[in-house]
């Protein structure tokens, strides 16, 4: 009988403690405190990430149900609702932040090696996500005292990896194309936006980045032929490939140059969708593609959502709700790792369906997933449903 650790246990030492106790002694996140340290308190909520608790009351009564495996677990001496609320409360979000930062460069270094993908440059999806609250607990989140109101996530999410490489959170007001800006761009590397992210000024930025764009256009923008490379093939869905220079004001000053333009007809959504890129090397039908890939933002966003706590919140200060989302992507992270590290061959949805229900077993890690994978035949990609 395995009398080792939890499977637990197991799965977060693949976070890099040292990391944190650095982050933690830069902020003075331990200051005054005797018990419940900022370590206990990461653990606490990527439990809770993990196990599918919906509420500060369903976390801390199904901990104190498992109360004499606290040591052997990380979660300290005890766990109350006053001490995690109050920890939510008062402790510095930029410990979990740069933290999060620091597990996503991990697990990119990961799953630095991929195969089979169609392009060898990296893509890369931005895209944001609102996350909407009732007005009277939430009250900062209406700073205009509107109907409406809520938080935004950024995400510039990894499409070859399936890591959210940058989060960015901010007020629900606050424009998507502005946050293009904060953007690390790379030379070479694709980035891929919808139409709510069509700004001239900073496409032409990334033009002059040497990196690459695909965005889909707005009905509204006007532009003028250069070039018409007659190209119509209907086994592709490809209608027009041409190159274009915008002909308003406003457009032209902010992209001054030539513009690919490329023109797709989707025989599964029966919709025609027109594509503006600076990239002129690459076949029409691989733009189109490149395009396609955008919607794996969106099922990040979903799954997230499904899978993951940022719905429903352990606190009601903007300081918890920032701390919660952080910690929900250090958990979509730490199972990524240990999905490349253990070479599991289910889906991470299955992985994490498995965990929930397996993280207080005591059985080697990789023991826990034998069975699903000998029953199951999971592709371990993330689905693509194009558009």
């Amino acid at each position: 009988m395995y009398q080792g650790k939890y499977v637990f246990t197991q799965l977060c030492e693949f976070l890099p403690k040292s990391s944190f106790d650095y982050l933690v002694d830069k902020y003075e996140g331990n200051k005054y405190i005797k018990s419940f340290t900022c370590w206990n308190h990461l653990l606490v909520l990527i439990f809770g990430q993990l196990t599918y608790r919906e509420s500060l009351r369903d976390l801390v009564s199904t901990l104190n149900a498992h109360q004499e495996k606290f040591h052997h677990l990380g979660f300290g001496k005890s766990v109350t609702r006053s001490n995690l609320s109050k920890a939510n409360e008062i402790r510095s979000v930029e410990i979990f932040e740069d933290f999060t930062r620091k597990v996503i460069a991990i697990a990119r270094q990961k799953k630095a090696e991929v195969a089979d993908f169609f392009i060898e440059n990296d893509l890369y999806a931005f895209d944001s996500s609102t996350i909407s609250f009732c007005l009277k607990p939430f009250w900062w989140a209406y700073p205009y005292n509107e109907g409406k109101g809520g938080i935004k996530l950024h995400t510039l999410y990894d499409v070859k990896r399936q890591i959210p490489v940058l989060n960015m959170i901010t007020d629900y007001s606050v424009s998507d194309c502005t946050m293009m800006g904060y953007i690390p761009y790379v030379s070479n590397s694709f980035y891929v936006f919808d139409k709510a992210y069509v700004s001239c000024p900073q496409l032409y930025d990334i033009n002059s980045l040497n990196a690459f764009f695909v965005v889909r256009k707005k009905r509204n923008m006007v532009y003028s032929l250069i070039q018409d490379r007659h190209y119509n093939n209907k086994e592709t869905g490809v209608m027009a490939d041409q190159i274009v220079e915008f002909t308003s004001r406003i457009a032209k000053k902010g992209y001054p140059k030539a513009i690919r333009c490329v023109t797709y007809y989707s025989p599964e959504q029966k919709n025609t969708y027109v594509f503006l890129t600076n990239n002129m090397e690459l076949k029409a039908e691989e733009i189109a593609l490149i395009y396609k890939y955008r919607w794996n933002i969106e099922v990040f966003f979903k799954w997230i959502k499904q899978h993951l706590r940022i719905k429903e919140f352990y606190g009601t200060s903007e300081n918890a709700v920032k701390i919660q989302i952080y910690s929900a992507i250090i958990a979509y992270c730490i199972v990524a790792i240990a999905e490349k590290e253990s070479q599991l061959k289910i889906s991470t949805y299955e992985v994490l369906r498995i965990l929930s229900v397996g993280l207080l077993e005591k059985k080697p890690f990789r023991e826990l997933f034998e069975k699903a994978e000998a029953g199951c035949q999971i592709d371990t990609q993330l689905s693509i449903n194009f558009f």
